[in-house]
Parts: C-alpha cells; structure tokens; sequence
C-alpha cells in the first residue's frame, strides 16, 4: 500500500486548518478548521498520527488517523507542547510565575499521559530554554537539567530519579538519537579562565576521572549548539561568543568542532574567515555541509575526519537542507538575503535547479523528499505573508497569499517515520506546474510614500537628473560604442538579454581562472569543470547573439 501524503498544517489569523498534500492542494476534511486567532501553539507526534494544539482555553490531543477528538486539558496559558518519540506523552509549558505572597510555587511542566489523559508528573521549569525533557527514541530513558546537574528517568516513571550526571554547571546537554547504547553529550561554560568543554558519556557511566568516551575543551565561547549525526558516533560543537573583540564580525565569532565517541576531537578548518551560518548532517552521518564566510558565503562538505571533500564556491546563502534520503541539498539565502536557492544532486555535485522563494523566513522540506516547502511568515515580515510548495526541479507546484489584512504565523508538514517513502531517482527536467511563472520585478526609482499612487510629476529632484535638453545636444557616441550598447541591452527580449548578461560573467569569470592557472595556482576540481564549459558557453553567446 502506497504511502499517503504529508498533510500541511496552517495557524494565522484566519484560524488553524490542515490542507492536502501534492498533488491536490484542497483544505482537508481530517480536521475541522478551528477559526478565530487565539492559537498559540501546535504539535504533531514523530509519526505523524496524533496533532495537539492549544487554543487559549484547552490543549487538545486529536488522532490524524481515525479522525477523533482524544483529550481536553484545561490549561489556558499553555504555550509549548511536545510529544515524547513513541506517543506515551505529551509536555506541555506555559510561563513560570508566582503566587502575590511570593511564598508558593506552581509547577508549570505538565506530563500527560496520552492513553488515559492523566496527569503523569509536574515539574517547576522556569525558563524555557530547553523546557522539554529529552527521551531516547525507545522512550526507555528520560532526561531533564536540573539545577546544573541531568537527571535520568526511566520507563516514564518520573516519580524516581534513577540515575543523576553532576558536574559543575552544566548549561546544556543532548541525548543521541537511535536504539541502545544511550549516549548523551554535555556542555559546561569555561569560567575564570578554565575552558568551556563539552563531553560525551555512555549512559550510564558517568562516575570516575574515564568514564567519558569524549571530551574537546576551547575557550571563545558564550553558548554552543551541539549536533548529533543519526547514526550516534559523532557530534559536532558550534561554539559562539556574542562579541567579536577583533570587530571583524557583527554576529560574534563561531568556531565549528568534530567529536567522536572513540574518543578522536578536532576543529573543523573552515578556508573563510566570518560567521558560521549554518552546519547540517547528512542522513548517510558520514559527512556534514558548513555555510560559513563574510558575504558572499562558502559552502563545503566535510568527511568524518573533517577534511573538505566538495566546495560549492561562494554565494548568497546562509542556511543549508538535506533531503530526507540524504540525496539532495539545498543551499539558500533567506532572512536579509533575496531568498536564492541552489538544489544540489550530492552524488554527482550537479545543479538541479536554482529557484529564488522572495522574502522567505520558513523552509522545510517534505517527508517524501520530493516537495519543498517555503513560507513568509509573521511576526518575521507582516506583509505579502503566504507560503509556496516546489518541486525540487524549481516548480511552483502549489501558492497561497494570505488577504492584506490577516498574517500567516506558522505552517509545516506532517512528519512521518524514516523509510515510509521511498527514495527516487533524481530528474533535472522541471515538473510541469499550472502555477504561472512570476515575471521579476522591474527596478525603479524609489518614491516616498506619499508620492505613491500619484501620477509622476516633473519635481526638482527628477528634473535634477534630467541633465541633458533640447538646447544642448549631448556629443555624438563613437559608432562602435552605439552598436554594442544595442547588442547588449536592447535585443526587444528581457529574457535573452538576462541569459546573454549571464553568460559573459561566467565567462569572464572563467578567464580569472585561467590567469590563476597560468600564474601556477592549484585549481579545485568544480573550477576545472568549469573552464572545461567554456567552448559551450561561448557558442551559446554567439546563438543568443543571433537570435537562434
């Protein structure tokens, strides 16, 4: 039986609704469509068959797949809600406050049973940074910080800690996924001029100077993101301080380490200098994409022993996305960037497509691995909020703009468990789509806007760039210098002129390399490629040139 597809789930103010999947795009009939504005917050469970949402009044647990209401909660304030990997549980959090005397403290981390609707325990949780207890994937274990210290349960049982890892503060920490042996990786902040360190334990050896399979201390570190890689042997460290005391960087300074849990560590040599934007693993966990560089960033794939193995160049972007199987990446530029994207076929190291989804602060890509979803989403922009469905080729498969006067606030797709889709060959011919094609926008003149809307008027400042008159005839061009401006901006075809534009930068920028070569400079094997087009660009420019 096939597979069905991912639905997609919409909070805005036009209310909370789920919507088919491709191809069909229609408002499902799974759920009903709750309207008003006063969702805060939704969840999926890790496969996909159970949905909660809180709605101001009640947090609600909903079965996708038979259709049906599960439980009510009365917990108004709710503002996080997870399921734990299994569906045993759910969490819930709303803000920490305190009773007027000051004296009572009310527990504001719920843990309800899903079966019965119980309410299994209840913790105090102030902050909500890492609100959520983390479970392994078989729920066996548990873990909460608790006061610098993790505490361990096991089997859901949360009236009894079964086991506790102490060291002296520790900020955070993350479970490795997968089955058995757990692991789970730690970070302590350096202070008084000790190094920041993170290390990584086998559960549940956690007593004596060697029980830790790992460990990388580095100074330059106000916070760090540690990253897993699915099969559970490695963990790479971004570390980050909030100021860069050279003022190079604006954003800090990052540094990117490699932690293995035989014990090898290293730092991860980025050839750029600047901010590290985004590191991703691929599902294969035998390699991971960096985005990092001042403008315009390189992005480079690393191997397990930290050495580059592929280069893209540099570009606008500054986030990167496997695909589910792990075939296909997606380096793109969103947030202050024009929302460029580049689909890579990692096998081959091939551009597939190269869309641009404008004013984009959402990416996800869909459990299939086929389909890519892009949103605009307030409070991040409030205008033009909406969101887009692609195929990876660069088709619009799917668009929906939000009216001028509602904000879409959140949208993705429902998640399903690795290995129900399975993995298809790659195609580089874009998908057909009834969607039609935006035309980019034309630049012009900025106006203020009370000037919009206005017909033009001649004013001082358009007249002062008006500098040629009737009386004054500008100098006769030389004749030469006439014909090649025609040749390159007014052959009556925007899109050819765009393509023609296109090729003699490529082309020029395959003669810097050629000089690099000729001045004995050691090429990469993607700048030998590129040299190597160079007779087919040039015959592509003489027939754009003719109007083949």
């Amino acid at each position: 039986m096939a597979p069905s597809t991912p639905l997609l789930t919409v909070r805005g103010s036009e209310g909370l609704y789920m919507v088919n999947g491709p191809p069909h795009f229609t408002e499902s009939t799974v759920f009903p469509r709750e309207s008003g504005k006063n969702c805060k917050v939704y969840t999926f469970s890790k496969d996909g068959t159970l949905f909660a949402w809180a709605n101001g009044e009640k947090v609600n647990i909903f079965n996708v797949t038979n259709k049906g209401l599960l439980h009510s909660f009365d917990f108004p304030k709710a503002v996080c809600l997870e399921f734990s990997p299994k569906n045993t549980v759910l969490a819930t959090w709303q803000p920490y406050t305190t009773s007027k005397d000051g004296t009572a403290e009310t527990p504001n981390l719920q843990l309800y049973d899903v079966k019965t609707g119980t309410c299994l325990k209840s913790f105090i949780q102030k902050k909500v940074q890492n609100w959520c207890p983390s479970w392994s994937d078989d729920e066996i274990i548990c873990a909460r910080n608790v006061n610098n210290e993790v505490h361990f349960f096991e089997n859901n049982d949360f009236n009894t800690i079964a086991n506790k890892l102490h060291l002296q503060k520790i900020n955070d920490f993350v479970l490795s996924p997968g089955p058995q042996p757990y692991k789970v990786a730690v970070y302590v902040p350096g202070s008084k001029g000790a190094p920041s360190f993170v290390r990584l334990y086998q559960y549940p050896n956690f007593d004596g100077p060697h029980a830790a399979l790992a460990n990388k201390s580095f100074f330059k570190a106000d916070k760090v993101t540690m990253l897993w890689n699915k099969k559970a042997t490695a963990v790479l460290v971004i570390a980050s301080t909030e100021v860069d005391k050279t003022g190079a960087s604006y954003y800090g300074e990052q540094t990117l380490h490699y932690i293995a849990t035989n014990g090898e560590s290293a730092v991860v040599q980025l050839p750029k200098n600047g901010p590290i934007y985004d590191v991703v693993w691929n599902s294969s966990s035998t390699e991971f994409c960096a985005v990092y560089g001042f403008m315009p960033a390189k992005a480079t794939i690393f191997n397990l022993k930290c050495d580059p193995v592929f280069d893209f160049g540099t570009g606008p972007r500054n986030a990167a996305y496997y695909s589910p199987h792990g075939h296909i990446l997606v380096l793109a530029g969103f947030g202050n960037l024009r929302g460029q994207m580049e689909v890579w076929d990692v096998k081959n190291y091939k551009v597939i497509s190269k869309p641009v989804a404008s004013d984009s602060t959402f990416f996800a890509w869909c459990p299939d691995g086929e389909h890519i979803l892009t949103a605009t989403c307030a409070p991040r922009l409030r205008v033009n909020n909406g969101y887009k469905i692609w195929h990876y080729t660069g088709s619009v498969l799917h668009k929906y703009d939000v009216p001028s006067n509602a904000e879409l606030w959140q949208v993705s797709w429902q998640p399903f468990l690795d290995g129900i889709f399975p993995r298809k060959a790659i195609t580089y011919q874009a998908v057909p789509s009834d969607v039609p094609s935006e035309e980019p926008k034309a630049a012009t003149a900025y106006r203020p806007p009370a000037l919009r809307n206005k017909p033009i008027t001649n004013s001082k400042l358009e007249a002062r760039s008006e500098k040629s008159s009737p009386d004054l005839a500008p100098p006769a061009a030389p004749q030469s210098s006439v014909q090649n401006s025609v040749s390159q901006s007014t052959s009556g075809d925007p899109e050819r002129d765009k393509k023609i534009k296109n090729l003699k930068k490529k082309l020029k920028a395959i003669e810097q390399l050629k000089e690099q070569a000729a001045t004995g400079k050691q090429l990469e094997k993607n700048q030998m490629e590129k040299i190597q087009k160079e007779k087919a660009l040039l015959q592509e420019l003489e027939d754009l040139e003719l109007g083949i």
